[in-house]
């Protein structure tokens, strides 16, 4: 892994980058340029979905960076539809195809689609693909504790990483517990708060203090909470931005401050209780 970010090292003994590049809403043919970019500026961590459509402009941009697979982590995700342990086995060869790599670094189911009651299938599936080696580790997105539990009590295997939304206005502090408590990483998506934060005084004060960004102060303040973060750009300059924040650090003052703006509202994205497009 690069020496010039902090890394992560799982409970299965595997290590990734704390920072990563996401692809999400960015289309498949602006994929390549905006991952290009990204290789360019650092990032070794790039996070795709199956329905995200843009696996292929992410495996496009990788065999043209020519930096080493080994030196790659690269996460994709099952949909709702494929949950089930024959359908979640055919949509991880799928995407493997469209990535053009003979293996990921962590595989995640995206929603749990609680009233399918389909992911636990799902999840005996990944435990395969994990020990085929094809899957190098395997985890979930979007799970509640319940959800969770229900994967350990009747597999015995717990995820590596439940990526989650994630922000100042939703830090998810009882979730983020659990996971603590059972070794599972805390992977934040939308944890710049999808455009909602830009103009939060607090924030554009500690910001200016710092003579950073409000996107930097953000990822900083995941990094110190020992958050993994995938925030997405399409602009070079804001992607490089948002990877240079392993050079300064919030005081206790500024770490106080942003862990007063949570909200119990502050949600903006689905509620994976509820969630369940395309399935």
């Amino acid at each position: 892994m690069p020496s010039n970010q902090n890394t992560i090292t799982f409970h299965d003994g595997r290590a990734a980058p704390q920072l990563g590049f996401g692809v999400w809403q960015i289309e498949n043919d602006k994929t390549p340029a905006a991952v290009g970019a990204a290789l360019s500026a650092g990032y070794r961590l790039i996070d795709t979905a199956a329905a995200y459509h843009n696996e292929e402009g992410v495996g496009k941009a990788v065999a043209e960076s020519g930096i080493d697979r080994s030196e790659l982590f690269i996460t994709t995700k099952v949909w709702n539809d494929h949950h089930g342990h024959d359908k979640t086995v055919a949509a991880f060869n799928e995407s493997l195809g469209r990535l053009g790599t003979p293996y990921v670094d962590l595989y995640l189911i995206h929603w749990p689609v609680p009233k399918q009651k389909q992911y636990v299938k799902a999840w005996e599936a990944m435990i395969r693909l994990r020990d085929e080696g094809r899957a190098k580790s395997i985890g979930v997105c979007n799970f509640s504790v319940r959800h969770l539990q229900t994967l350990l009590d009747q597999t015995g295997v717990i995820p590596v990483v439940n990526q989650i939304e994630l922000h100042p206005d939703f830090q998810q502090t009882e979730l983020r517990e659990f996971h603590a408590e059972q070794g599972i990483a805390t992977q934040a998506w939308s944890p710049l708060g999808q455009g909602h934060l830009w103009n939060n005084p607090v924030l554009a004060s500690i910001a200016q203090k710092h003579d950073r960004s409000v996107a930097q102060v953000i990822i900083r303040w995941h990094v110190q909470v020992g958050n993994m973060v995938i925030p997405k750009s399409v602009t070079p300059g804001r992607i490089l931005e948002n990877f240079q924040v392993f050079d300064f650090r919030l005081d206790d003052d500024d770490m106080r401050a942003i862990g007063g703006l949570d909200r119990p509202d502050g949600r903006y994205g689905p509620d994976p209780e509820e969630f369940n497009l395309g399935a």
